[in-house]
């Protein structure tokens, strides 16, 4: 045996052995934790053995010398005084388990490689016996891999944690199943110290806890591939990768769970969805490409849905809880950062069929009308939220069942509804249910999100032959009449909630970019010429002859505010962040820091710091010159630094064409 490493660390109040075994658990079953390049583990068998029991095990794996075999015997028997107050007793049962180990990228053909695990809680170790094929194919030990991991109480109030390999000598590394044995006592070594004296519990599951990993792995790896073209094309303003792996990695995990479906149920025909709220339709793309029938609902119509082409079932309309959203033909309903929508979809799903399931990833914490508004402090605003939806769709009468997915956001947690909790004939006493629930909301404002104390006007029970009255449907026809824009399709007849609002069809920007040119203009002069005005912290020198160069004094926002008549302000209240926002995006001129607003002073930007070579951003050529010079157009004594240092035009002479289009244009 071959010490590797030790690290030492105090109990700090924590039962460390048990926090040990917490933290060795997580190397066992998520090793995809620590070890980036795997993608999980599968555990194969599970079970208690005595030492005579464990022995045989091994032997059935062994075809070479007997002295070996022994020598495995005596790491995995041999006895510690791990604990200052407890003997190990050698006869005590362990825990055989065996576990598969599967990478993220499968270079070698193997779509996983074995390995036995044996946990010895009295003697406080858990050692790691891998497995190979040999010539014949028979699956048997691979020795010079077999290493063991120990917990020591060193005294009261210090443990330490050690690795230890069988060999010497001929660790066999792959970089992947196999670490380096340097990895192994620095990475993994540190982890299980620190977890080992830490009493933190996640909010959610493991990630993908209900579906098979390795049919994950092996998908993903294969629509990545597929689909990677789609990031060097990708027409839109979003982040390529960001969207284009995680849709695929959501597609992957959906398409799992279905084909696992298929074989519960004995279906013949694969699945078909609606995802309302598709976006950008890429997860409705590879859906329906690797053959499941189905369509992509949303509120406004992306660039890249032209590039899907027409196998690729995307509609334009603005999604609103009523009647006339109901798909009794569909066998899954999905909800993929749905937003407004989201609490909607399990009242949806179980309104169109009693064999519709779902499928929703929460995103924002919207309620069935507005924002919604936390109601607990002991949880996080996310966990709280997941509970709210799960709650909505187990009143709705599913079974709901949660699972993390593995994508690169961290709002990951999904919800799924495969089954009923009443059987078919209870359907209209549920449905009473889900009226109750959504009539009982408190009303939230979707501006403000202040909650009011009135409830939600609903017309719940329409396509369920119930009676309304007519003030319902007169409430309704007003609300509909003020929400939808004429312009958007919205069929949206009878709403369920009278104050529902989808997302407006146009993105309205409201940065104060979209304000007229003059009306900035003439803001940023008045503001600056009340800076200068103040003359405070004149600055001495030569500036392209000018002998001094007023830098002006600073005013707080709420004192620039006071400045402006009543129709400007009313104009930037607006735009997000008003005011404020304004002076920001116009940095040329204005420096705003802590809520007090100078003259910027671009001596300073360019002399005073020194910032380090690799942290300076280079800027492009083709932005260099394209605009005037605030400074030399409008101050007093021009601008503070010479032409060949300043990135704008000193007079019309040195404008230079803009390389890139104004958004206007576009």
């Amino acid at each position: 045996m071959t010490k590797l490493s030790e690290i030492t660390f105090k109990d700090q109040g924590m039962v460390s052995a048990d926090g040990f075994w917490s933290a060795v658990d997580v190397w066992i079953h998520k090793p995809h934790v620590v070890n980036k390049r795997l993608c999980g583990a599968k555990t194969e068998e599970k079970k208690e053995v005595n030492v005579l029991e464990l022995e045989q095990l091994l032997s059935g794996y062994w075809y070479g010398d007997i002295k070996d075999i022994n020598s495995i015997l005596n790491y995995l028997n041999e006895v510690n005084d791990v604990c200052l107050n407890q003997p190990a007793r050698k006869e005590e049962p362990r825990c055989f388990i065996l576990r598969s180990l599967i990478p993220k990228v499968n270079t070698d053909g193997v779509p996983f490689k074995r390995e036995m695990v044996v946990k010895d809680v009295v003697n406080q170790r858990v050692t790691f016996l891998p497995l190979e094929e040999n010539i014949e194919g028979h699956a048997v030990l691979k020795r010079s891999n077999i290493y063991q991991i120990q917990l020591r109480q060193v005294n009261n109030e210090e443990w330490s944690v050690s690795i230890s390999t069988l060999c010497s000598e001929g660790w066999d590394s792959d970089g992947v199943i196999y670490p380096k044995l340097a990895w192994l006592s620095t990475e993994l070594l540190s982890k299980l110290a620190k977890w080992s004296t830490e009493n933190k519990r996640s909010e959610f599951k493991s990630t993908l806890s209900l579906i098979a990993v390795e049919k994950y792995s092996h998908l993903y790896q294969q629509l990545k591939e597929k689909y990677k073209e789609m990031v060097k094309v990708w027409p839109e303003v979003t982040d390529p990768e960001k969207f284009v792996y995680e849709d695929v990695a959501i597609a992957t995990y959906l398409l799992v769970m279905w084909e696992e479906e298929r074989k519960e149920k004995d279906l013949a025909e694969k699945q078909s969805f609606v995802d309302l709220g598709c976006g950008n339709g890429l997860l409705v793309h590879i859906l329906s490409n690797e053959g499941h029938p189905g369509r992509g609902i949303d509120v406004r119509k992306r660039k890249i849905w032209d590039m899907y082409g027409p196998q690729t079932h995307l509609e334009e309309c603005a999604i609103t809880p009523s009647e006339n959203f109901l798909f009794p033909d569909v066998d899954w309903l999905i909800g993929n950062h749905s937003d407004e929508l989201t609490p909607w979809i399990p009242v949806m799903s179980s309104r169109s069929s009693y064999s519709c399931r779902f499928f929703v990833l929460p995103c924002c914490f919207f309620d069935f009308i507005g924002k919604y508004n936390r109601r607990q402090c002991k949880k996080t605003q996310y966990r709280e939220y997941i509970d709210f939806i799960a709650e909505v769709a187990s009143v709705c009468g599913f079974d709901v069942e949660e699972d993390c997915l593995r994508i690169p956001s961290t709002k990951r947690v999904c919800l799924v509804g495969k089954t009923r909790t009443y059987d078919s004939s209870c359907e209209a006493q549920i449905d009473e249910q889900r009226i109750q629930l959504i009539k009982n909301r408190p009303v939230c404002n979707g501006i403000n999100g202040q909650t009011t104390d009135s409830k939600l006007v609903t017309d719940c029970s329409l396509g369920h032959n119930a009676e309304h009255s007519n003030d319902v449907d007169h409430s309704v026809e007003k609300v509909q009449e003020a929400s939808f824009e004429p312009e958007t399709q919205t069929c949206a007849s009878r709403n369920w909630a009278a104050g529902f609002q989808p997302r407006e069809k146009a993105i309205h920007v409201r940065n104060c970019a979209s304000l007229p040119r003059n009306f900035i203009d003439r803001v940023v002069l008045q503001v600056a010429n009340a800076l200068l005005d103040l003359n405070e912290g004149v600055v001495c020198g030569c500036v392209e002859g000018h002998n001094i160069w007023n830098r002006g004094g600073s005013l707080s926002v709420r004192e620039v505010a006071e400045l402006l008549d009543k129709e400007t302000l009313q104009n930037l209240k607006n735009e997000c962040g008003g005011l404020q926002t304004l002076l920001k995006n116009n940095h040329q001129v204005f420096r705003v820091l802590g809520g007090i607003v100078q003259i910027r002073d671009w001596r300073e930007e360019t002399g005073g710091r020194k910032a380090k070579p690799d942290l300076k951003r280079k800027l492009s050529s083709a932005v260099l010159k394209t605009r005037l010079c605030w400074f030399f157009v409008n101050h007093p004594d021009g601008c503070p630094i010479p032409s060949e240092s300043c990135l704008f035009a000193h007079g019309p002479e040195e404008l230079r064409p803009s390389a890139f289009k104004s958004k206007k244009q576009k």
